[in-house]
């Protein structure tokens, strides 16, 4: 399996963010990393991210606080 985020604006435009795109070998592993990386990824232009497995959507998630 692989998990993946896909970087969206708040009207669901998917957005690319610099740098390349993470892939990871868990759920975990992917959410740790958000959780270390979203303000950056707010910074880029990014308003919400989706938690992908293999191609389907398990999650949206706001950056936005509140």
């Amino acid at each position: 399996m692989v998990w993946t985020w896909r970087y969206e604006k708040s009207d669901g435009t998917v957005v690319s963010p610099a740098g390349d795109a993470e892939e990871f070998s868990s759920q975990g592993d992917a959410e740790t990393w958000i959780g270390e990386e979203w303000k950056t990824l707010l910074d880029d232009g990014v308003d919400r991210v989706v938690l992908v497995e293999d191609g389907r959507d398990i999650y949206p998630m706001s950056l936005h606080e509140g």
